[in-house]
């Protein structure tokens, strides 16, 4: 009798450690095969996310912010940059709340509406690109800017386009 329970107990544990074997090596594979994914998707975001910082440099060469030579241009004359570029951009921005036509913007807005400035990217110490939008028609200018010697700011329309469209 001891020894029949004894050889279902070795038996038990047999069928228990099997059980367990095959159940950790099911687990061990879908963890390899995670892992292979994950793996695989970490070098694919790699690739993605060095091809973004290439497009970004790219994008960004006309960029004040990364043009050395034009902060230092603001810097020598006294200027803080920090300060300095979100003052033009805003001294531009408040030319949209004049009233009547945009002095800048030479198009006419459309019946009821006011043309406005909405984005504007600043190149460097001198150029300024911004476009336009009545909310029917868009368009683009460049400007010029500079700071005058009693430290008023001018902008100077260059050249401008109205996107033409038909309906």
């Amino acid at each position: 009798m001891k020894q029949k329970i004894f050889m279902y107990l070795f038996v038990f544990s047999i069928l228990l450690v099997l059980f367990q074997y095959v159940n950790s090596k099911r687990i061990f594979e879908d963890m390899n095969n995670k892992m292979e994914t994950y793996k695989s998707k970490s070098i694919k975001y790699k690739d993605s996310i060095a091809v973004l910082q290439d497009d970004i440099l790219n994008l960004s060469h006309f960029n004040l912010y990364r043009n050395e030579d034009a902060i230092s241009y603001f810097e020598n004359d006294g200027y803080n940059v920090d300060e300095l570029i979100p003052f033009i951009k805003d001294e531009l921005y408040k030319l949209n709340e004049t009233s009547g036509e945009h002095p800048i913007v030479p198009y006419a807005a459309s019946e009821g509406r006011r043309m406005m400035i909405n984005t504007v990217k600043m190149l460097n110490h001198k150029w300024i690109i911004a476009d336009f939008s009545d909310g029917e028609f868009w368009g683009e200018i460049f400007l010029t800017y500079e700071i005058t010697a009693d430290k008023q700011l001018k902008f100077n329309l260059v050249e401008s386009f109205l996107y033409s469209f038909d309906r």
